[in-house]
């Protein structure tokens, strides 16, 4: 075989370490990349948070394939110091008053009259850290089981009872699998039976019961005996709850052999209880979003802005960086330069990150001004190919840019993905966005008559009068996902 030499002249992409980084840090959320900056200031220590006139900083231009933003770059000015701060070493002459970074009160505040902070050790006052878990449904049913005077076989059967509660108040566990729960040889179904009626007296009413009907008779048998309505609605939970779902009045009436009146009444007393007790104990934090921009309205004109106070400020550390300069091929040396190498690029990084997030939704705000003038109903259709092509950028990147990234609006809080949407073709030859379609589907369903509510067939009717031909089973579809019940279910019997 002759060996020879050719030339061959190719592209192709190389994934840089710098570029696998933007397109990870890309595709992180807030809150993720909090985390992520945080690693890097404790991993990389040319990282450091910049002052509150600091933002991202890179003194090098970014390389062939990056973005570099204008809005999040401000050059750090050090000398900001006040001058009544400082104490001039070469100063002959001594003050009366030397100046402090602190105050007396700062110190000594837990000594001041109405003060609330406590201990003499000095230390910052943490508001968070006296705050405990929050209390769940479990802890509130396990604080009144210590209030009953129980044996300690009573105890054990009651604190298997609690154990089986779900956090909507439910029991979700039978006579017989408490039995194997419990496994032990003196305890028998009747005992359990009596220990679950008396958990289902505990607070909130209703739990502890182990289906819907259960937990509406427990609520009602707790109300006063002279409410109107009681002794219907009982019944009516016992006898005929197959009939209150269906929302079937003649066949409650038949049944309970009550006037339509009464059973009016007794329906408007059970809508007042709480299908889902344990609701009323929810510990479950609040999870909060960090919106990535703001949209706001100034002069008529629509501002996208950064939200820049959702990561910290992040400079290079100009102390170490002047160490390099006179830094050997020693292991300290190679060190520093790694760590200056990294730095850079993990700023650049984040400037190119927010840069494109504010383009692309910026790019957004513009091809839907009209739902932020005029809401749901006025959303356009749109696709991640259309923000591509009109920013010039792959589709995979502006599908990165729109997940988990959220965008602060005078009509709420959304996230990017929320502006795309399916089109339906109109009687005109126009499109509708599937998101429009939807507020038009809730609005109908919001002005529809109590007593006859509109069907899916009809709202299809009533969408094809404005010009949307969209079959039945799509309104269905969509009603379905908004969370809307069929027709039958949302009839009011009163």
């Amino acid at each position: 075989m002759k060996q020879s030499i050719q030339l061959r002249l190719g592209q192709h992409l190389t994934m840089t370490p710098q570029l696998q980084q933007a397109i990870r840090l890309l595709q992180l959320s807030t809150l993720e990349l909090q985390k992520e900056i945080q690693e890097a200031l404790d991993t990389n220590l040319m990282l450091e948070e910049g002052d509150e006139t600091d933002r991202f900083s890179a003194t090098d231009a970014p390389e062939s394939g990056t973005i570099q933003s204008e809005t999040i770059e401000i050059q750090h000015e050090p000398g900001d110091m006040a001058p009544d701060r400082e104490v001039r070493a070469e100063s002959t002459e001594i003050p009366d008053e030397l100046p402090v970074d602190t105050l007396w009160t700062d110190v000594f505040d837990s000594y001041l009259p109405g003060s609330s902070r406590g201990g003499d050790d000095g230390s910052d006052f943490d508001p968070f850290a006296q705050q405990t878990r929050p209390q769940t449904l479990l802890d509130h049913l396990a604080w009144q089981l210590n209030l009953c005077r129980l044996s300690e076989r009573d105890n054990m059967i009651a604190q298997a009872v609690i154990d089986s509660i779900d956090p909507d108040g439910y029991l979700r566990s039978d006579v017989e699998e408490l039995l194997q729960t419990i496994d032990h040889p003196a305890v028998n179904a009747e005992e359990i039976e009596t220990l679950i009626h008396r958990v289902q007296s505990f607070d909130p009413p209703g739990v502890g019961a182990r289906h819907l009907a259960e937990c509406l008779v427990i609520q009602l048998r707790q109300l006063p005996a002279s409410i109107p309505g009681r002794d219907p609605a009982l019944r009516i939970c016992r006898e005929g709850f197959e009939f209150l779902a269906k929302r079937d009045l003649a066949a409650l009436m038949r049944r309970l052999k009550e006037p339509e009146e009464a059973i009016i009444e007794a329906l408007a007393l059970i809508r007042t209880l709480n299908p889902r007790p344990g609701s009323l104990i929810a510990g479950a934090p609040a999870q909060y979003v960090i919106p990535d921009v703001f949209v706001r309205k100034r002069e008529g004109r629509w501002v996208v802005e950064l939200n820049l106070e959702s990561t910290p400020k992040l400079r290079v550390n100009a102390d170490y960086a002047r160490l390099i300069r006179r830094a050997d091929h020693s292991a300290d040396g190679v060190t520093l330069k790694s760590h200056l190498q990294e730095a850079r690029w993990f700023i650049k990084s984040l400037a190119s990150r927010n840069d494109t997030v504010l383009r692309v939704g910026a790019k957004i705000v513009e091809m839907q001004q009209d739902f932020f003038d005029r809401g749901e109903e006025a959303m356009k259709p749109m696709v991640l190919r259309d923000v591509a092509e009109a920013l010039e950028l792959h589709e995979s990147t502006v599908s990165r840019v729109t997940t988990q990234k959220y965008m602060h609006t005078p009509r709420g809080t959304f996230e990017f993905k929320f502006f795309f949407s399916s089109h339906v073709n109109t009687a005109s030859g126009g499109e509708c966005s599937s998101t429009a379609i939807r507020a038009l589907i809730r609005k109908m369903i919001a002005g529809e008559s109590a007593k006859k509510p509109l069907s899916d067939s009809k709202l299809a009717e009533e969408l094809a009068g404005q010009g949307i031909k969209v079959a039945r089973r799509t309104v269905a579809k969509y009603r379905e996902a908004m969370g809307v019940p069929p027709s039958n279910e949302r009839r009011r019997l009163d």
